[in-house]
């Protein structure tokens, strides 16, 4: 079971990474995985929050920072290396086949830091903004799902690497939106 589902799981990292290649992913790609290209971004939010939302404002990018801790917490430091994955870049199986797009970390792959960090970024906005505005809930999962694509097709991460991680940063992002509408000032 397990080596079929391993099978599965290298076979379609190679259809992403090798056969979905292309000039425009190749250079688009490596970029959204990029934390300096997304730090406009991360500024707006911070500088919305404040704007918009004063003291409250404060609490949101506090919980929203707490909320990538513990994703990258309980992904980089707990299950990482208790899962000991190899990465694919570094999997000496697969070099003569896949591309790499970028360098290769030294860590582990399972589950996806990235995708874990980013999906409980964007459930966390979610929950918090999407009484107000509606658009939040696709743009924010098109979001984490892009920078959590790109982690396959650069080569640093499976496929179950991304979906495990897209599943766990769900769920803090989910944990920590009831804390902070628990916490949150009443305005």
């Amino acid at each position: 079971m397990l080596e079929s589902l391993h099978q599965f799981d290298v076979e379609l990292f190679l259809k992403v990474n090798r056969d979905m290649g292309n000039p425009f992913f190749d250079w688009l790609l490596p970029l959204m995985r990029n934390r300096y290209f997304w730090m406009p971004l991360y500024l707006f939010i911070i500088i919305f929050c404040v704007k918009e939302y004063k003291k409250r404002g404060w609490y949101i990018i506090g919980m929203l920072a707490f909320t990538v801790a513990m994703g990258d917490l309980i992904a980089s430091r707990v299950i990482k290396p208790l899962a000991g994955r190899i990465r694919p870049c570094n999997d000496i199986d697969l070099v003569g086949e896949l591309i790499r797009r970028v360098p290769c970390g030294s860590g582990y792959s399972f589950p996806s830091a990235h995708a874990t960090n980013h999906f409980a970024m964007a459930v966390f906005l979610i929950f918090v903004f999407y009484d107000k505005w509606k658009p939040i809930l696709p743009i924010g999962i098109a979001w984490a799902f892009l920078i959590s694509f790109s982690q396959i097709y650069v080569g640093v991460h499976y496929p179950i690497d991304t979906m495990v991680g897209a599943l766990l940063g769900s769920l803090i992002g989910f944990t920590t939106s009831i804390i902070y509408k628990k916490i949150q000032p009443q305005v």
